[in-house]
């Protein structure tokens, strides 16, 4: 059993599906190219166990992550991002995922301290009760 991902004309990801291993053919064709002839759309496999470019279950990383409606894909870099949370956010190509401008501080669980993002400081600030 594999997950598919169909996307639209600007390389967005609009469905993800669960369908048939990827090994196999159907009518003489890889699963990616029936699944988007059926489909009339852009159709590539996902990897359930892909997150940031690790496997979940020390296997072999497939597009950088898996694919999620609103995610982008990267023809340059064969993988799926995420939306950017933030305008000042910068993508890490080796891992697909979106990182702040300034590094967030250590959750210390002795003294627990919650911080969320401003975007218009850029930086973290600390969430109060």
């Amino acid at each position: 059993m594999a997950h598919y991902a169909f996307l639209d004309e600007n390389n967005l990801v609009t469905e993800v599906i669960v369908g048939i291993d990827e090994t196999e053919l159907i009518e003489g064709l890889d699963t990616e190219t029936w699944y988007g002839n059926f489909r009339g759309k852009t159709c590539k496999r996902t990897s359930y166990n892909t997150v940031g470019n690790v496997h979940k279950e020390n296997g072999t990383p497939f597009r950088k992550n898996y694919a999620g409606i609103g995610y982008s894909y990267s023809e340059t870099l064969d993988a799926f991002i995420p939306p950017q949370p933030y305008p000042s956010w910068i993508l890490d190509e080796e891992e697909c995922k979106w990182n702040s401008p300034v590094q967030q501080p250590v959750f210390d669980p002795e003294n627990p301290i919650f911080y969320i993002w401003n975007e218009e400081l850029l930086n973290w600030e600390e969430i109060s009760e």
